[in-house]
């Protein structure tokens, strides 16, 4: 019986080596004495399964690390070594901008004013951790002062779905797990791609409107790294499950308190 699964993805410039990659990832499994399978292959040349007993997940992920890094180097290849037992999480919770989609909002709207290497030089810094998140939204909106509500939905027309993001919701809610979004963005943009996907709920920042202008100002309490931590416990404490069964998703520094915390957590082509 399978104990562990070892799951191998490749992004598309590791593509081609994803086959040798399995291979050589058997072969160290086996040297530390674990019974392997034969790949279960989930997408040719993306990702595989692997199916392993007779070892433990976390010395299985550290060998096939060193092993792959060893005789691959630097490569697009990504895995997560995990007990069979619990593997299917009953929860998600994924950032939206650049996870569920491709873009970050603030940015598009700054880019539609002719701000957007302003607007997208202080999101990358809040992204890398370089500056507090609440203050550089603060500063971002800001600059959206006396502009019209209806800049929003201009900007929300150039929204780009992730591929893959619409069927990773769907295998969750047809496997019963609930599927959130939490994202440092605006309730404008998640109500909708919550709809859109199939989200059971969305959290996010409101931005603050009178009389069909914005205001330069983002209504309070500002989502932070720590409201979207405090979102995974909340979860799933009210559906009496244990962090292990939960996986988060996220691409930016705010991001890695819920990722860390969660059962699965995944950096999604995540900022460094």
């Amino acid at each position: 019986m399978t104990a562990a699964v070892l799951t191998l993805i490749a992004a598309a410039p590791a593509c081609a080596l994803l086959p040798a990659a399995a291979t050589a990832a058997a072969r160290a499994l086996t040297r530390l004495g674990a019974s392997v399978e034969e790949p279960d292959w989930l997408a040719p040349d993306t990702a595989c399964d692997i199916g392993f007993a007779e070892l433990n997940p976390d010395q299985a992920d550290a060998a096939v690390r060193h092993a792959l890094g060893a005789e691959f180097g630097p490569v697009a290849l990504d895995l997560v070594a995990q007990p069979a037992v619990g593997r299917r999480k009953q929860l998600l919770l994924a950032d939206m901008e650049s996870t569920v989609i491709a873009n970050e909002m603030l940015d598009e709207i700054a880019g539609l004013l002719g701000l957007g290497e302003r607007v997208a030089s202080i999101t990358r810094r809040a992204m890398n951790d370089e500056i507090d998140f609440a203050a550089a939204l603060e500063e971002r909106v800001a600059l959206l002062a006396g502009q019209p509500e209806s800049l929003l939905a201009t900007a929300g027309r150039r929204i780009r779905v992730t591929p893959g993001a619409a069927a990773l919701v769907a295998t969750m809610r047809a496997n019963g797990a609930a599927a959130a979004l939490v994202s440092g963005g605006f309730r404008t943009y998640t109500g909708r791609i919550r709809a859109e996907l199939g989200f059971d709920l969305d959290f996010a920042n409101e931005l603050e409107i009178v009389e069909g202008r914005l205001t330069g100002k983002v209504r309070y309490p500002i989502l932070t790294r720590d409201a979207k931590l405090d979102a995974l416990k909340r979860l799933a404490a009210e559906r009496h499950l244990p962090l292990a069964a939960t996986l988060a998703v996220g691409d930016g520094a705010n991001d890695l308190p819920m990722i860390e915390a969660a059962g699965l957590g995944i950096a999604y082509h995540a900022k460094p």
